[in-house]
């Protein structure tokens, strides 16, 4: 049998089969001499806020050295202060409640402080830095971060795909989508027929392991839209559609096309 060769467009139609989100015209317009943040244009104050904002995730980060070992440790409760900087960070919302990547950093810190399982009660995860939490603040913290993570996507997501963002814009949207996946992915990991999700009346108590699951593909989808490559590939690995579809898809390009398609 002629072995064949794939053309760009047999690459497209393969990828619009294993993930049918997929748009190769759609690709995200970066302008950067637009606002760094659309919702907080003015100069002066984009400049005071993102400041605050850099000294309270500097602290945050020489924290972790610490915690680390790659530097001498200063505090015996490093937790303490981590719930520290987490309330600072949210002082810098209740100020600036459309800034969002305050609201992006407040949700990464929830997730380092109560792990990615926070959803799920009684599900401790072992890479948080808290494992004897009382189970209304992960709850809060659950219910804190994904409204965090839905704000931040609301006020960055342009209102036309096709509209230009800021290169600020298009980080903050991919960690926001990229973080919520990952929430939402262990979830569907974990989650059992007899669990009852407690997260002051929002969607996600209502799913089940299957609408998690395809919420984390779809976030990652938009996360690797906006420029996480881990993501893009975890859009279809996690999309149980596009799983099953990709299986058969391979399948049946390798009896076509042979070594040709395995390249």
């Amino acid at each position: 049998m002629a072995q064949g060769s794939l053309s760009r467009r047999d690459f497209n139609v393969l990828e619009k089969m294993k993930d049918p989100e997929a748009n190769p015209l759609a690709a995200v317009m970066v302008d950067p001499n637009l606002p760094k943040d659309p919702n907080v244009t003015d100069i002066a104050v984009y400049e005071r806020v993102s400041q605050k904002e850099r000294e309270i995730v500097l602290a945050i980060q020489q924290l972790e050295t610490e915690l680390a070992g790659l530097r001498p440790s200063t505090s015996t409760e490093p937790t303490i202060n981590y719930r520290r900087y987490v309330n600072d960070l949210g002082q810098l919302i209740a100020e600036n409640p459309r800034y969002a990547s305050a609201r992006n950093n407040r949700a990464q810190a929830l997730r380092r402080l109560y792990g990615d399982t926070m959803i799920i009660p009684g599900q401790l995860d072992s890479k948080a830095l808290i494992q004897d939490a009382d189970k209304d603040d992960i709850s809060k913290a659950a219910l804190t971060a994904l409204t965090d993570l839905d704000e931040a996507i609301s006020l960055q997501t342009p209102q036309s795909p096709f509209a230009p963002i800021s290169p600020v814009t298009g980080q903050i949207l991919s960690q926001a989508h990229t973080q919520r996946a990952a929430i939402y992915y262990m979830t569907s990991k974990l989650i059992r027929p007899a669990v009852t999700i407690s997260l002051g009346g929002r969607k996600e108590e209502k799913w089940a392991k299957l609408d998690f699951e395809s919420a984390a593909s779809r976030d990652f989808a938009l996360g690797g839209r906006y420029g996480n490559e881990i993501a893009k590939g975890l859009a279809v690995s996690t999309n149980p559609t596009a799983k099953l579809c990709g299986q058969i898809v391979r399948e049946a390009m390798k009896k076509e096309y042979g070594p040709a398609f395995a390249q």
